[in-house]
C-alpha cells in the first residue's frame, strides 16, 4: 500500500560570489582580529557579491538554474517559485516574479517570504504544503541574500557575521515514504529592535534623516540574539524529535542554519547528535540568512543516502523559528 502524497526533494543548486571576503581583510575596515572572530562565530570568510549591477536575484536565479538542470527539468514545468530572502532586489514587484521571468517558468507563479534566517526552512515547508494538496507537481524553493548590501562595514558586532550566497531546492511528489515528514515553526514578535533594519519601512520611511542615522543596515543586541537563538534552535530541533519519536542514532544529519558555531554546537549536544552528523560550512560562508541550509544540502548532497532523516533548525530575526524532518 503507497504512503500519503509527500513533498521530496529531488535535486539541489547553488550559487556563490567568487570574490571572498577573510578576517584578515575585516581586521583593516575594523577593530577586530581573525582568532576573536573564528572563537566566537567559527567564521573565517565570507562571500561578497561585489558588482553593483547584481542583486539577491541574481543568485537565485543562478541556484535555481543549477538545481533544475540537475534534475533535467524544463522550466516551463515548474508552477511555482518562492523566494525566501530580507535583501529582496525591491520593496515591490517580489524577487520571485523576477526569479520566475528569468528561468522561462512562465507558467509558475511566485513570491517571497520574509522571515529572515527561518525564512528557507518556512518556505521549504509552504512547498512541501503545495505539493501535498495535489494542486501543483513542481516548487522550486530558494533562499537567496545579498548581505553585504545592507551591512554597516564600520559596525565590527555585524560586519564580521554575514555574506552573500543562495541555494535552491526543486520539490515534486512522491508517495515512496521519503520527502517532507513534519515541521514546526514559531514565532515571537520582537517590538524591542533587538535584531532588525530600521530604515525603509513604513514606521521609518526613508529620508536624509534615516539614511544620516544609519538606519538602511541590519543592527542586533548579540548577547540577546545569541541567548534567544540558541535556546530555540536546541529546543524546536529536539521537540520534533520527539514528535516523530526518533531517538539521536535515528537522526542522520543535523542541517543547522549557519549562525554561529556555538550555537549549532549547542543545538546537537541538546539533540544528542554527534559533530560527524552536523552540518556546518559556516567558516567558509559565514551567515548567508536564507541561504545557509540550502548551501549546507548542496555541499553535502553527495553524502546523503536514501531515507537519511535530516533535522533543519533554525532561528532569525522576528523572532522566527522553524524546524523540518525531512527523510531523504
Amino acid at each position: 500500500m503507497s504512503s500519503a502524497l509527500k513533498a521530496r526533494i529531488v535535486s539541489v543548486g547553488h550559487y556563490l560570489p567568487d570574490d571572498k571576503l577573510t578576517n584578515a581583510d575585516l581586521e583593516k575596515l575594523v577593530e577586530t582580529n581573525d582568532e576573536w572572530i573564528r572563537t566566537r562565530t567559527g567564521i573565517s570568510e565570507r562571500r561578497i557579491l561585489k558588482d553593483p549591477e547584481k542583486a539577491t536575484s541574481y543568485m537565485a536565479v543562478e541556484a535555481a538554474k543549477e538545481a533544475l538542470q540537475a534534475a533535467n527539468v524544463d522550466p516551463e514545468s515548474v508552477n511555482a517559485v518562492i523566494v525566501a530572502t530580507v535583501t529582496p532586489d525591491y520593496m515591490f514587484p517580489a524577487t520571485a516574479c523576477l526569479v520566475q521571468k528569468r528561468l522561462g517558468a512562465v507558467n509558475a507563479f511566485g513570491y517571497d517570504i520574509l522571515a529572515a534566517c527561518s525564512g528557507f526552512v518556512y518556505a521549504l515547508s509552504t512547498g512541501a504544503m503545495m505539493i501535498e494538496s495535489g494542486r501543483y507537481k513542481r516548487v522550486l524553493v530558494i533562499g537567496a541574500d545579498k548581505m553585504s548590501s545592507i551591512i554597516d562595514y564600520t559596525d565590527r558586532a555585524t560586519c564580521i557575521i554575514f555574506g552573500d550566497g543562495a541555494g535552491a531546492v526543486l520539490l515534486e511528489g512522491t508517495t515512496d515514504g521519503t520527502g517532507v515528514m513534519d515541521f514546526i515553526q514559531r514565532c515571537d514578535g520582537d517590538e524591542d529592535e533587538l535584531l532588525c533594519m530600521k530604515g525603509g519601512g513604513s514606521r521609518y520611511p526613508s529620508s536624509h534623516a534615516t539614511v544620516e542615522a544609519r538606519m538602511h543596515y541590519i543592527t542586533q543586541d548579540g548577547k540577546t540574539v545569541f541567548k534567544k537563538a540558541t535556546e530555540a534552535m536546541a529546543d524546536i530541533s529536539l521537540e520534533i524529535m520527539e514528535r516523530n519519536q526518533l531517538a539521536p542514532g535515528d537522526v542522520a544529519w543535523l542541517v543547522p542554519h549557519q549562525a554561529n558555531q556555538r550555537i549549532i554546537d549547542a543545538t546537537a549536544r541538546r539533540m544528542g547528535v554527534g559533530n560527524d552528523k552536523v552540518m556546518s560550512n559556516i567558516q567558509f560562508y559565514g551567515n548567508t540568512t536564507a541561504a545557509t541550509i540550502p548551501l549546507c544540502l548542496y555541499d553535502w548532497k553527495d553524502k546523503l543516502q536514501r531515507g537519511d532523516n535530516l533535522i533543519l533548525s533554525a532561528f532569525g530575526g522576528g523572532f522566527t523559528a522553524g524546524s523540518l524532518y525531512l527523510k531523504w
